[in-house]
C-alpha cells in the first residue's frame, strides 16, 4: 500500500512537480493549493507525511506547522518544509515550529526525494 503525502503549495508548477515526483516513487500524493484548507484536508486524508511551502498567501507555512502540531490527531505527522527562505535563522525558526525536515528552493530532485525517504524511514 502506498504511503500518503499531503502537498501544500500555492505555486501550481511546484505543486505539479512535487506530486508527479512523489507519484513516480509510488506515493499517493494529495495536492492542496491553499494553506487555509490544509488542516481540514490533513484530518480527512490522514497522510503519512506533509510537504509544505512556507511562503503562501493567507496563512504562512510557519503558522500552518503550529496549527498542525496543536491538533492531537495530526501532531505526529512528519512535516517537510520546502521554501525559498534560505537563511539559517529561517531554518531554525521553521524547525522550532515543528518541521522535521527543511529543503530550500530551488530544489534538487534527488535531495528532495532523499529527504522524503529519510522521513519515510522513520514512519511506522
Amino acid at each position: 500500500m502506498a504511503k500518503k503525502v499531503l502537498v501544500v503549495e500555492d505555486n501550481e508548477l511546484n505543486l505539479k512537480l512535487f506530486c508527479d515526483l512523489l507519484r513516480a516513487h509510488e506515493w499517493e500524493a494529495e495536492p492542496v493549493r491553499d494553506g487555509r484548507e490544509a488542516v481540514a484536508r490533513a484530518a480527512e486524508f490522514k497522510p503519512d507525511l506533509i510537504i509544505m511551502d512556507i511562503q503562501m498567501p493567507h496563512v504562512t507555512g510557519y503558522e500552518l506547522i503550529l496549527a498542525l502540531k496543536k491538533d492531537p490527531a495530526l501532531r505526529r505527522i512528519p512535516i517537510m518544509a520546502v521554501t525559498a527562505y534560505a537563511g539559517r535563522d529561517d531554518e531554525d525558526r521553521i524547525r522550532a515550529a515543528g518541521a522535521d525536515a527543511y529543503i530550500s528552493k530551488p530544489i534538487s530532485l534527488a535531495r528532495f526525494m532523499s529527504a522524503v525517504s529519510e522521513l519515510a524511514s522513520g514512519m511506522r
